[in-house]
């Protein structure tokens, strides 16, 4: 795997996150901390982290992400210029970057609000962002993912190498291959924000994001979601004939008020405690 990687990192990561040093664990509690550790021990701010397996993998607001051998674990830090209210397009970019990337490789994979990669409605992957502040500017940012790609997954999750054995065609035909994807998917996002801007992003992220007009229930009303703002927060729209009181005809939820749930269907109602 290094030798593959350091040969794209020479050829093809030519841009301002590019990574200079590559770090590969066999077993790491948590590839977002390893790197974390590494930086704060004076390693370059654009490095990258690859492990084999997680021990106590993290996942958005503390949960845990299980992480056995066989699926992609991967950390990059990046240095951008952005300011700490939002800090959040760092992970709209790295989703759609990663989900267009994979689409180019025929795989249809789509975004599920606010961080996971979905592919027919089941976990792909999900992207964990962390950053440090400064006089409200990110002085350093952490981005992690995660992939299904051989490892055990449970009912709601996709394994892409058992997706692709279905397929005629097998675009992604190692770890290898699939970590590159990824990288090279991550440049594509944050290249986008940097150099078109947050409006473009958001457009090409919301063409990928599978909740637009799925029903919701919140306080017992029904929402439709419409959008996601620049933030990365959630928009609800209230149909203003429903026959409960509506104080106000639409509602903006921010990441980790509320979780959507993985479905079977799309069109399914998600119901939620508000």
């Amino acid at each position: 795997m290094r030798q593959l990687l350091e040969t794209r990192h020479k050829s093809e990561l030519n841009y301002t996150c590019v990574p200079s040093s590559l770090h590969i664990f066999e077993s790491v509690p948590s590839t977002n901390q390893t790197l974390w550790d590494l930086l704060k021990d004076g390693a370059d701010k654009n490095s990258i982290v690859i492990a084999t397996e997680q021990t106590s993998g993290r996942g958005q607001w503390g949960r845990t992400w299980i992480s056995p051998r066989g699926g992609l674990y991967l950390s990059v830090g990046i240095v951008p210029q952005l300011a700490a209210a939002d800090s959040y397009q760092l992970t709209l970019a790295s989703a759609w970057g990663i989900a267009a990337l994979l689409r180019q490789c025929s795989i249809s994979v789509g975004i599920k609000w606010p961080n996971d990669l979905v592919l027919q409605g089941r976990k792909l992957g999900g992207i964990l962002t962390e950053t440090k502040v400064h006089n409200g500017q990110i002085t350093q940012a952490v981005i992690g993912v995660g992939i299904n790609w051989a490892n055990p997954v449970p009912d709601t999750g996709m394994n892409l190498q058992s997706w692709q054995a279905s397929q005629p065609h097998q675009a992604i035909s190692s770890l290898e291959m699939l970590t590159k994807t990824v990288l090279l998917g991550i440049q594509s996002g944050i290249d986008c924000l940097c150099q078109e801007g947050i409006s473009v992003l958001l457009s090409r992220y919301l063409d990928l994001l599978t909740n637009i007009g799925e029903q919701v229930y919140i306080n017992n009303l029904v929402g439709t979601v419409v959008g996601v703002t620049t933030q990365g927060n959630l928009h609800v729209c209230f149909d203003i004939n429903e026959p409960n009181e509506i104080t106000t005809p639409e509602i903006y939820l921010e990441p980790g008020t509320i979780s959507l749930g993985y479905l079977d269907t799309p069109t399914a109602i998600s119901a939620w405690d508000y």
